[in-house]
């Protein structure tokens, strides 16, 4: 978690970046992560199968790579490795 938020503070510039990490950060953990088992309950007993509940993890963490790697930009404007 520790590197998410390193990552945050150099994404945005001092005079919004306390709004900018709070906003989305709170309400990822509380709508994804607070309706995890609700979803992954309803799907395993909508379905019978014991391993639907990971299509929402995975889903979301997908979802979550794909607008990282088409909007996510590097500060110093180039990759560095």
């Amino acid at each position: 978690m520790r590197p998410l938020a390193a990552f945050l503070v150099e994404l945005f510039p001092t005079r919004i970046r306390y709004t900018s990490m709070s906003l989305p950060y709170h309400l990822g953990n509380g709508v994804f992560g607070g309706l995890l088992p609700t979803i992954s309950t309803l799907l395993v007993t909508q379905t019978h199968n014991h391993l639907a509940g990971l299509i929402y993890p995975i889903g979301i963490s997908v979802v979550c790579l794909v607008v990282g790697v088409l909007f996510v930009k590097d500060p110093e404007g180039e990759i560095s490795s």
